[in-house]
């Protein structure tokens, strides 16, 4: 027990950012075949990617687009205590993107000369803020969360930006993806591109390889990054914009107005 103990703590000094929670969408396989297809999509919410070790994703705002352009309905949809899991018939052959939309809304305030915190829906904001706050300061976060997944041959109709938010435009396909061999992306925001933004890469298996082996890519002028995948697994990929304001003496600035994340999850083979 001792030794793990201080295993334990090893780690949190290897990466304090394992401890953040990160939310993805995990498909059973990328790669579907067979006579009929189906893939069971899991939501969650965990300090570690993969790990099912804090609360279930909703996914109340999940869209699957289908080869031919169509959006389809999870067949079955379930919520436990650790995770959420969608059930989606694959009717037709080709590549589906599944995606996951959220918004929320942060606000500071004061009010009797105190100090408040409030976080929650566009609108619920009305509802809660008391009409007599003052100073009041309010960020809205807009939240997407994607995967990819093949029936039989791929093809190419999803890959494309839509225009919204912030994301991470594949530009190699993203289901014939091979350790050793490097895969190019676009970052782009509400349809261009976005230099200077750092995408975080994770590998699942944390926990069996003991160390977090972050990869970080920066965009260039033209908002491309380049990611070598070092071995085959499921990976996680972050971005978000702006960047974090830095601490000041114990204490962060103002949030800005308005913060873009995005996350994939992205399956890399054997070569």
């Amino acid at each position: 027990m001792f030794k793990k103990s201080i295993f334990a703590l090893g780690l949190l000094m290897l990466f304090p950012q394992a401890q953040a929670h990160r939310q993805w969408l995990l498909p059973s396989s990328t790669q579907v075949e067979g006579k009929e297809g189906w893939v069971t999509i899991d939501g969650a919410v965990s300090e570690n990617v993969f790990d099912f070790d804090s609360n279930a994703l909703a996914l109340d705002n999940l869209q699957i687009i289908a080869p031919d352009a169509s959006q389809l309905k999870a067949e079955t949809m379930v919520k436990t205590k650790f995770r959420s899991s969608a059930d989606i018939k694959l009717a037709q052959t080709g590549t589906y993107k599944i995606s996951q939309y959220s918004q929320n809304v942060m606000a500071t305030y004061r009010i009797n000369g105190e100090e408040k915190r409030w976080r929650g829906t566009e609108d619920k904001m009305a509802q809660e803020i008391p009409a007599e706050a003052i100073d009041l300061k309010i960020s809205r976060n807009y939240n997407r969360l994607e995967t990819y997944v093949t029936y039989g041959s791929s093809t190419n109709s999803v890959l494309k930006a839509e225009g919204q938010g912030l994301e991470l435009l594949p530009l190699n396909h993203p289901t014939e993806l091979f350790a050793q061999e490097t895969t190019r992306f676009k970052v782009l925001l509400d349809g261009q591109p976005v230099a200077n933004s750092k995408v975080s890469v994770i590998a699942g298996g944390v926990r069996y390889r003991g160390v977090l082996n972050e990869i970080t890519a920066v965009s260039d002028k033209d908002g491309i990054i380049s990611v070598k995948w070092p071995f085959a697994g499921m990976y996680w990929l972050k971005a978000s914009y702006p960047e974090l304001p830095e601490m000041v003496d114990g204490k962060r600035p103002a949030m800005p107005e308005k913060r873009y994340s995005y996350a994939a999850t992205l399956e890399v083979l054997l070569p």
